[in-house]
Parts: C-alpha cells; sequence; structure tokens
C-alpha cells in the first residue's frame, strides 16, 4: 500500500474563491455542484484528472457490517438462485452471523475509480468520475459488481453508496455529501426522488415514488481512530425524511482518503457501517 501523507487541515479551511468563480461549475439535475462540459477538453480532463481523492489507479477497500435491533451484527453471504423473466439466474443475498462466516460470505467491498464515460451509450452526457464496487467473497469470487459515479471537486465531494444486493437498503439514506466551506457549522439541502424498485420486504415495502429531502451539517473536525491510525476528518450529519419515514448518516471525510466511516441509521432502525481498511 502506497504511503499516505495527510494534507494539513490549515489548507482545507478553504476560503473557497471557487465560489466566486462559478463559471467553472454548474448545478447538475441533482443538485450538486459540477464541472461544465468544454467541448475542447476529453472527459477525463473534465471530471477526472483534478481528482485528488478518487483518482484513476486507486483501489479503496472498505469492510462493514449490518447490526440489527437487537445489537446482533452480520455480514451478507451469497443466497439462492432467483430465475429472472428473461430465464437467467442471478444469486441472492442473505444475512450470516460474524461467527458463521463461510467461503461465499462477502467479506469487504472494493470501490475503484475508471477512465472514461461506461455510460457513454445510454448517457452521453454523464458528468461524474465513474466509480466500480466490488462485492468480494472469502474465497475471493464477486458476489456481484456495479458501475455507477462520484463528483469531486473543490466545491462538493458527493458520492454514490454501494447498492447492489443487501446495500440497495443504502439508496433510502442519505448519500455521502460534503460541501464547501469545509468547516463546522456549513449546513445545506438536497433532495432525491426515489422509485419503488428500491424497496425490498426485508427492510420496507412501498408502492410509487418517495422524494427523499435531506438536511446536512458539518458538526466536527476531529480526530477519529482509523485502521490509518488517528486521522482527523470532518464530521457531517445527514438525515432524510420522506413519507415512508426517516433514515440517517454520520459520515466523516478526511481530505485526501475522502470517507473513511460511514454510519448509517436504516428505514428500520437497524444499522449499517462502513470502514475504510487501505487504500492502494
Amino acid at each position: 500500500m502506497k504511503h499516505i501523507h495527510t494534507i494539513p487541515f490549515i489548507l482545507l479551511s478553504i476560503s473557497f474563491s471557487a465560489q466566486t468563480n462559478l463559471e467553472k461549475y454548474s448545478i447538475d439535475d441533482e443538485g450538486i455542484i459540477v464541472e461544465k462540459p468544454d467541448s475542447r477538453r476529453t472527459y477525463d480532463e473534465m471530471y477526472n484528472t483534478d481528482n485528488i481523492i478518487y483518482t484513476n489507479g486507486k483501489k479503496f477497500t472498505y469492510t462493514y457490517f449490518y447490526q440489527d435491533t437487537k445489537g446482533q451484527k452480520f455480514l451478507i453471504k451469497r443466497g439462492k438462485e432467483i430465475v429472472q423473466p428473461a430465464g437467467y439466474s442471478v444469486a441472492d443475498w442473505e444475512f450470516v452471523k460474524i461467527d458463521d462466516q463461510d467461503k461465499e460470505t462477502v467479506t469487504h467491498l472494493i470501490l475503484t475509480p475508471r477512465h472514461g464515460n461506461p455510460f457513454q451509450g445510454v448517457v452521453p452526457g454523464y458528468n461524474q468520475t465513474a466509480i466500480e464496487y466490488k462485492y468480494v467473497m472469502a474465497d475471493g469470487r464477486f458476489l456481484s459488481t456495479e458501475e455507477t459515479g462520484a463528483i469531486e471537486n473543490e466545491m462538493n465531494v458527493w458520492i454514490h453508496p454501494p447498492r447492489n444486493d443487501f446495500f440497495k437498503i443504502l439508496e433510502i439514506n442519505p448519500f455521502p455529501y460534503i460541501k464547501a466551506p469545509y468547516q463546522r457549522g456549513t449546513k445545506w439541502n438536497w433532495s432525491l426522488e426515489i422509485g419503488d424498485h428500491w424497496s425490498d420486504k426485508r427492510w420496507l415495502s412501498w408502492k410509487g415514488d418517495i422524494e427523499n429531502q435531506y438536511t446536512y451539517e458539518i458538526k466536527d473536525r476531529k480526530k477519529i481512530i482509523t485502521k490509518f491510525g488517528n486521522l482527523e476528518c470532518y464530521v457531517i450529519h445527514a438525515q432524510a425524511d420522506s413519507r415512508i419515514g426517516k433514515t440517517g448518516l454520520i459520515s466523516y471525510f478526511n481530505p485526501e482518503l475522502g470517507f473513511v466511516k460511514l454510519e448509517y441509521t436504516n428505514i428500520d432502525n437497524t444499522k449499517t457501517v462502513l470502514e475504510l481498511e487501505t487504500v492502494k
């Protein structure tokens, strides 16, 4: 693993002169600040090369656990095969107690930034850094993989959480998100419409679309114990409200390593916790 040097926080209070330089940026359909498209520049030049955290060639490995309302902790594992309408089958998932893991237990998740626009054929105007999640089982195979996106610039960092298999529950929660200026007391709002294909009877079923209304606030800047040692992080508290209920997220953001810890409160009052273990 490459040695990581923490950027001094004196640099990250950031005067954010960029806030008065919005000719570089626009607000996308989801309300996030993104780089404006420029036909003279390649996709990577617009959305990837100025990244500090989510750069091509890095591999972010996360551990995780799910905690039920009784405080018991679980991982997920490969479940039974489910035949799809098209005739092929896919593996479902199921919970497994941490002490009962086997070779088909998902032990960690890998996030990898990618070059280019993987959605060029369907979303040519895509304006995010492409990222891939791999759900790695104990035997080294992948339960599944997915491609999605992140936004990183001097105005904000926003990222899709993992959302395959059990992790689709995180679609209902606040997304990891920090907005300039990076200082205690910074507050912002966001909203997102979510379809009922994200529902699941194992946590909550609903019909029709919902709209999450999010509130975010940078509550603190402090050192926390991580796999990288004591690491200074911004602590962001977020809540999502919709007609089906409330969810929450406490995220710990380091300006060089990104979101190093994510503590979700799910729609059914269970918990999901992800923690960054290595960056290579």
